[in-house]
């Protein structure tokens, strides 16, 4: 089946929304390539990790702990990171101060020396991330699952999302849409239903002019239970 025009999609959002007005207000900035490539890896490892232990997680309760994080991982300095033995990996994951959570905790360590090995081949791992086609976002996803841990999902785009990477997200409401209106011969995991995903979004980018974290906003806005 054809996909609708991006403008049939952004006449329903408008309506469901109650108008263009009230719908530019649900609507997000992002990060210019510049401004992201200008966060420090500490930044974008920060964040990295706070998605990682949001995902199926109460988001306020990891919200509030991440100062005890911040303390406990030398601000997410990679090299400082990558400096704990073992042991002391353990001794966070059970610190009550922090959520007891192996994996996710382990998943700081592996995290950080995927973090570190990048910048050092691209100048910092916010070079990385600006230096990514946009045509090629779920290229991005598959690259940070493969060499991170816990990115698979929508927790690596939620945190490309999160430091201002123009991303699109596979929310429930969006994927209910793709598989409604059979723009996906494949899942939602596999590499031909992603590049299927992504041909789609390439193709309402060209004919809005508009970011993918719009695209994303508005046809989430205009189908479904409007999960963002």
């Amino acid at each position: 089946m054809t996909a609708e025009s991006f403008a049939t999609i952004y006449q329903r959002a408008c309506e469901r929304k109650g108008g263009e007005e009230q719908l530019q207000l649900l609507l997000a900035q992002w990060q210019t390539p510049l401004a992201l490539a200008e966060l420090s890896d500490a930044e974008l490892l920060s964040q990295m990790s706070k998605k990682v232990f949001q995902s199926g997680f109460v988001w306020r309760v990891v919200d509030n702990k991440w100062s005890a994080y911040q303390q406990a991982f030398f601000n997410f300095e990679p090299h400082k990171v990558l400096m704990l033995s073992p042991d002391q990996i353990q001794q966070r994951a059970e610190d009550v101060k922090l959520i007891r959570h192996f994996k996710k905790t382990q998943a700081i360590y592996d995290n950080a020396l995927m973090v570190h090995e990048l910048a050092i081949e691209h100048g910092s791992f916010g070079n990385f991330l600006s230096q990514w086609p946009q045509e090629d976002m779920v290229g991005l996803w598959q690259t940070l699952k493969r060499k991170g841990q816990r990115l698979g999902g929508n927790t690596g785009p939620y945190f490309l999302r999160a430091v201002g990477k123009d991303t699109f997200l596979l929310t429930q409401d969006i994927q209910a849409y793709f598989k409604a209106h059979k723009l996906v011969d494949a899942g939602f995991t596999s590499k031909r239903g992603l590049q299927q995903v992504q041909q789609t979004f390439n193709h309402w980018q060209q004919q809005s002019n508009r970011s993918f974290n719009d695209i994303s906003r508005i046809l989430a806005l205009s189908v479904g239970d409007n999960r963002l």
